[in-house]
């Protein structure tokens, strides 16, 4: 069984922060600093041993901000380019680096709202050791046209994790993090800094970039399928993969422009077959179905074949949750056939609920045909 996330900040990682804080200053409270940080921690999830982490910094490190922060700077690991497996192992002998560090930029946002600079400064060491995209967002709220200058400059930085941290701080709405309104509202201001980052040498920005694409989307759909359009123009094969990152929450929905984009039209087919094959379904197993279409075109056609299951809430209604399926290239005059089982167990993410479902077939964002099926709890 693997180990629980939350133990990302286990004693161990605590001790070896400790371990270097007092390396870097002896008037740090080494033992206090633990007692008061593994307090209760077998009970705290992720988030709440992070912030008890960072509460207990606050309470032994000293009170003038400028040296508390040289302290903690002064602790992470002199190497600046580690990979993000090597970040997870944790702490090395030589200095602090991987998830103990996000308490550590949550430090510096709580306490370094008055000390921009300093507190910008801080959280690009701390990045190249771990990552400031959550801590980075509470000087956007505050200083966002400053911010949003000094990230102008950091999208050249010769380190990857801080070319990084200009696109994955900057998402409208980053998981786990809070939203940036005004950037929900009017992603302008984010745009440059994507555009002269979609062709950076390094995967990792190039996934963030698209990722932050894909959290605009979601509020200013035509605005990303523009951009992508233009992007598509004399693209390399890794921009086109970061724009079809980008665009799939769009591709789900059938965005006509995104799915023009990426050079898929109105899909020109007959279902000349569509069954499921199991019409009662146990929670545990899974929903399996077969499709068969046939092309009614002279040319070979570019497809995006995806199924929505319309889950039975509480109230008797259903809602729809869209699932990739296969892209494929249907040659003229061809026929496609396939069959797909499709999980139907327990997650956290979502309840369950027994009665009349349905799933339906969508090719290139428009759904062709749809049939119901029985979910049974036990």
């Amino acid at each position: 069984m693997p180990e629980p996330f939350k133990n990302l900040f286990s004693e161990k990682a605590i001790r070896a922060m400790a371990h270097h804080l007092v390396r870097v200053t002896a008037d740090f409270d080494g033992e206090g600093f633990i007692a008061l940080a593994i307090n209760d921690l077998d009970n705290l999830e992720l988030k709440q041993r992070s912030s008890q982490i960072t509460k207990s910094l606050k309470q032994f490190l000293p009170e003038d901000f400028p040296r508390a922060v040289k302290i903690l700077v002064s602790s992470l690991d002199p190497i600046t380019n580690f990979s993000i497996s090597e970040m997870e192992h944790g702490s090395t002998p030589d200095g602090i680096r991987g998830w103990p560090v996000m308490a550590m930029a949550d430090y510096v946002a709580w306490h370094g709202q008055n000390h921009l600079e300093l507190s910008l400064d801080a959280l690009r060491e701390m990045t190249m050791r771990s990552s400031s995209e959550l801590a980075i967002r509470h000087f956007i709220q505050n200083y966002e046209t400053r911010v949003m200058e000094v990230l102008s400059t950091w999208v050249n930085d010769q380190n990857y994790h801080v070319r990084r941290l200009v696109s994955e701080g900057t998402r409208p709405r980053l998981p786990w993090a809070m939203q940036l309104p005004e950037f929900i509202k009017d992603p302008s201001s984010v745009l440059p800094l994507l555009e002269r980052l979609k062709d950076d040498n390094e995967e990792y920005v190039r996934r963030s970039v698209a990722n932050n694409l894909n959290d605009i989307a979601k509020d200013h759909p035509d605005v990303v399928a523009d951009i992508a359009k233009k992007w598509m123009v004399d693209t390399t094969p890794e921009r086109k993969k970061l724009i079809r990152h980008a665009l799939r929450t769009l591709i789900k929905s059938g965005h006509p422009g995104a799915l023009k984009a990426l050079g898929y039209g109105p899909p020109n087919v007959t279902v000349s077959h569509f069954d499921v094959l199991t019409k009662e379904v146990t929670l545990g197993n899974a929903l399996e179905f077969e499709l068969e279409i046939a092309s009614n075109s002279t040319a070979d056609q570019p497809l995006v074949i995806d199924y929505v299951i319309h889950h039975r809430r509480a109230n008797g209604k259903t809602t729809p949750k869209v699932f990739k399926w296969k892209n494929i290239t249907l040659k003229a005059g061809a026929k496609n056939f396939g069959i797909k089982r499709h999980a139907i167990r327990p997650i956290t993410t979502r309840r369950y609920y027994a009665g009349q479902h349905r799933i339906e077939i969508s090719i290139n964002g428009q759904v062709f045909c749809g049939k119901g099926f029985f979910l049974h709890k036990e």
